[in-house]
């Protein structure tokens, strides 16, 4: 009986180290948070609330995977969250889009606005946009 006991306190503290282990990569996935999105910019975020991994463009972009500014994930994560820090009187918005060349809008988000999508997208292109952008 008493080697049950010693095993299973044994069992029990290999499990709490292993759990101790894990919460360090926790803190360092939460110290690794992207930069600020930039004014003049929109970001795109694979986490929700503005987490994860980022890309950031001051001008539209018709092919975010062979455009001037190459958005490394697009074609494997999900776009969750955006931040429109668009400057311009020019535009009202940035619409995103599915496809290469602003095939299949997705979405839009006014300037100024930022927010989590309400479904998630592997996004492809967005453009600056004049007018509304809907809701």
């Amino acid at each position: 009986m008493r080697k049950t006991r010693t095993m299973l306190a044994g069992l029990a503290a290999g499990v709490a180290t292993a759990a101790t282990l894990v919460m360090p990569g926790s803190a360092n996935a939460a110290a690794s948070a992207p930069p600020p999105c930039p004014e003049k910019y929109v970001c795109f975020y694979t986490g929700s609330n503005y987490t994860g991994d980022m890309c950031m463009w001051s001008q539209a972009d018709p092919d975010w995977r062979n455009g001037n500014i190459k958005c490394s994930w697009s074609a494997t994560k999900n776009v969750k969250s955006i931040k429109n820090n668009g400057t311009s009187s020019n535009w009202s918005g940035v619409a995103y889009y599915s496809g290469k060349d602003y095939g299949t809008r997705k979405g839009c988000t006014k300037q100024g606005k930022k927010g989590n999508l309400a479904g998630t997208y592997k996004l492809r292109s967005h453009r600056w946009i004049k007018g509304t952008c809907g809701s």
